[in-house]
């Protein structure tokens, strides 16, 4: 029996992995798909997403420093200086090799797998063809695990139901802030992550394609020209509820965990910082501690998230809400840093 089983090999699923074998456990990764995986993300790393990577020995990585946010809409903009430190923008392919590399330094080797079914006793658990005393699941949005022990919460009849695009361009970054842009369809975010290519993507509850969504951001469109350099790629419904973090010997980490929205760009550092916490819970001897620790790491993530996806809902509070950010720029820098 070892004592870690990994579900999910991303940047929560490594970092969990990484923090468990440091802890002394033996630990096993699996994951479904070999190499660098893409996926469609912002791709901007919050400064305590940068912190929690170097404490991991991941870094310096490839990619842009990020100063801070900036929103844009119509003749209004807001922005907010990140402190301390810098961001991250990276590439998801980038960073995920980035986290390989180190795994591998540690004597991590993914095993390709999946994890679909999970059978607990009071002494282990039986998933993916191995038996551990626990399991942590970092296998995503839709995670199976959280959908096979029942743990999937069903959004809210008026919860609405939000999608993500994302491609990039082939374009020297004309910023050294991630830039929202807003309009009545939706955000699009534009995250500088090489010196030569940006990333944007689109959020919105309306279901269109990525050039009908770009086409509502035409002071966005005309800046990037030319030919995409990537195709698109999706993701959603973004909203995600977990009843419980802690089912006997099953943590939940990262998205899998549950999950607001993209528009606040903290996944992957909430990821890691879910990551460590599952982990000291198990170290400490007090897994059932990790639901308390994983919602007080979220809880400003969550309301201030949950209430700017509520403003992006109202047509005339997201008209307000650039013009309202740039007058008051101290309330605005609050919260970025709040968030960071």
């Amino acid at each position: 029996m070892i004592d870690v089983l990994v579900a999910g090999g991303g940047p929560a699923g490594l970092a969990a992995a990484l923090h468990a074998t440091a802890a002394g456990f033996e630990t096993v990764v699996l994951e479904p798909r070999t190499g660098p995986v893409d996926k469609a993300c912002g791709e901007g790393v919050m400064p305590s997403g940068v912190g929690a990577l170097a404490a991991l020995g991941v870094g310096p990585t490839p990619g842009r420093p990020l100063r801070g946010i900036r929103y844009l809409r119509e003749h209004h903009h807001a922005e907010a200086l990140f402190d301390p430190g810098p961001g991250r923008g990276i590439r998801r392919t980038d960073l995920h090799a980035a986290l390989l590399r180190r795994a591998a330094a540690a004597g991590i080797e993914p095993v390709v797998g999946r994890v679909t079914d999970v059978e607990q006793d009071p002494e282990g658990v039986t998933a993916g063809g191995f038996r551990a005393r626990w399991l942590i699941a970092a296998d995503g949005l839709h995670s199976p695990v959280r959908r096979a022990l029942g743990l999937d919460l069903p959004p809210g009849p008026r919860t609405a139901r939000r999608f993500g695009q994302r491609r990039h361009y082939r374009t020297a970054p004309w910023s050294d802030f991630v830039e929202v842009y807003w309009s009545p369809a939706g955000e699009a975010y534009v995250t500088p992550v090489a010196d030569d290519l940006v990333g944007v993507a689109v959020l919105s509850s309306r279901r269109q394609g990525y050039d009908d969504h770009l086409a509502g951001f035409p002071a966005l469109r005309a800046r990037l020209g030319g030919e995409p350099a990537t195709a698109v790629r999706g993701a959603g419904p973004l909203r995600q509820g977990a009843r419980t973090r802690v089912a006997g010997r099953v943590l939940l980490v990262g998205d899998a965990a549950g999950y607001v929205d993209a528009l606040t760009g903290e996944g992957i550092a909430l990821g890691l910082a879910s990551a460590r916490a599952a982990v000291a819970c198990l170290a400490a001897g007090r897994p059932e501690a990790y639901e308390r620790h994983w919602r007080a790491l979220t809880r400003r993530h969550r309301l201030l998230t949950t209430a700017l996806v509520g403003v992006a809902g109202s047509p005339a509070a997201a008209r307000l809400l650039v013009p309202t950010a740039a007058a008051l720029p101290g309330v605005f820098t609050a919260a970025v840093r709040a968030l960071q």
